[in-house]
Formats: C-alpha cells, structure tokens, sequence
C-alpha cells in the first residue's frame, strides 16, 4: 500500500525501465551501440568519392615517375645487360683472355632484337664489368693495405680515378662517332660494357703482382693487354664497320678510314689505361 504521507507516487522504476528500452540498440533518435566514428566516415559517400580520387591520383603519379625515370634510366633495357648466368660468365670470362681462337663475332638476333647475353657469349654485358670494377676497387684497397699506404681517401681516389676514366672514354668515343657520321647500332650502354672488360685483366695483373712482384704484374698485365686489344678490335669492327662488314667490301674511302682509326684507337687506348690505372699499386 502507498504511504498515506506520499504526496507524489513513486515512478524511478517504471522510468528506469522506459528509458532503458529506448536505448535499446537501432531505437529512433539513437544511434547503434557498435557504431564508430571510422564507420561513420566510410559510410559518407562524400569521403568514398575523396578516397576514389586520392587512389586515382597516386596512380596517376606512380606512373608518371615510372615513365620518367624509363626515359632517363633505360631499367628495361639494363635488364638485358644483366641476364647473364654462370655458363656464359665463364665463357666471357675465357673469351677475354683467350680471344684469338675464337672465329664467330657476330651477335645473334631473334626478330630484330638480340638475344640476351645468356644465350650469346658475343653479345656485351654489365655484369662482368660491374663485378670487375668493385672487385678492381677492393684489390687496389688491399695492394695499398700490403704497402702501409691504405686510407679511405686514398681507395675513394683511386674508385672516383676509374669511373672518371670511364665517363672520359665513353664521352669521347660518342663525339668521335658522331664527327665521322657512323651509323651503328653502338649504344652508351654498349660502349660501357666493352669498356668495362679492361678491369677483368687489371685484377690479374695487380694480383699476380701481389704474388710474384713486378715480374709476375708485367708477364700477366702484358698478356692481358694483347688481349683486349684484339678483343676489341672484333668486336668494334663490327660495330664501327658494319656496313662494309656486312657487304664483304674492304675497307676503302676517307671515311671509313676514319672508322678503322677510330677503332684503332679506342683498342689501343685499353692497355694504356690499364696500366696507368695499376702500375703505382705494385711495388
């Protein structure tokens, strides 16, 4: 029974009941239990429409960066000079010490396009002088380390030294061939990779040297030179000379005298640099 002294009756109960079931999850007016603010954003279609165009914008600029760096750094194309795997790495190998018996120069083709360097020990690479100029850097590292004379500078020197050489070489072999108008398919990177097949014959040379003397240096540097020069000169003729190659006509006229020249010189311009570039490292 009430309290007779209860001016007002007591509702807190059915109160407490009535808003509990308005807050039931879904109600009216209220939103649901489990509901977040992320949810919430990614329901608004306002946000999906910003998020759509932010993924269409990325796209757009990953492609744009993709397609200016393939203009100034050919990544496919370096791709061919790097598939390469042991087999032919040895055969190049014995190719550039042992060029003399070798009879077939030409670089193989499959529809206008050569065959990568794997299936053609003719065809130029940049593995083999990649590996040979680091390796080049770290035997000159340890020649000046067996004389007392090693320093970082001295080894960043000697790095900066070959590459310079090599930009220097590549620079004037472009200029030369666009002064006496060649038509050849030689490209940059080609020429980097011919090269670079100098630094495989320094290493022997400053090895050997580090192992019997100056003797030994000048008996495998000597032969190493000889060589490269006639590895180059069957190789570039067929680069610099291609048309009179391809015709079997001699070689005649001022300007394909000017081919043989310059193939010449860039053959013989191989064993100076080489011995410019090792004869202080052998003492």
């Amino acid at each position: 029974m009430a309290d007779p002294h209860q001016l007002f009756d007591d509702t807190s109960s059915a109160q407490s009941r009535g808003y509990g079931a308005q807050r039931a999850p879904g109600g009216l007016g209220y939103p649901a239990a489990s509901a977040t603010p992320q949810a919430a954003f990614l329901a608004d279609p306002v946000s999906n429409m910003a998020m759509a165009y932010g993924s269409s914008l990325a796209a757009q600029g990953k492609e744009l960066v993709d397609k200016n760096i393939d203009r100034f750094i050919p990544v496919t194309k370096l791709k061919y000079y790097f598939a390469v795997d042991t087999m032919y790495v040895g055969r190049k190998l014995g190719l550039l010490f042992f060029p003399y018996l070798h009879q077939d120069w030409e670089v193989q083709y499959q529809q206008d396009t050569p065959v990568a360097p794997r299936f053609d020990v003719n065809a130029p690479d940049l593995y083999i002088p990649a590996m040979a100029f680091i390796t080049y850097v770290l035997v000159a590292g340890l020649a000046l380390g067996t004389q007392d004379r090693f320093s970082p500078d001295l080894l960043g020197l000697q790095a900066s030294s070959a590459l310079a050489w090599l930009t220097l070489e590549v620079v004037a072999i472009l200029l030369s061939l666009y002064l006496v108008t060649v038509n050849t398919d030689l490209t940059t990177i080609d020429l980097v990779a011919f090269l670079g097949y100098k630094y495989v014959g320094m290493i022997g040379g400053v090895l050997m040297g580090l192992l019997f003397g100056k003797i030994g240096y000048y008996l495998v540097l000597g032969w190493c030179c000889v060589a490269i020069f006639v590895f180059m000169i069957r190789t570039l003729r067929l680069k610099i000379l291609a048309e009179a190659a391809a015709e079997g006509v001699p070689v005649r006229g001022a300007r394909n005298q000017l081919r043989m020249y310059l193939t010449m010189a860039v053959a013989a311009a191989q064993p100076l640099l080489m011995y410019w570039l090792t004869f202080h490292l052998v003492r």
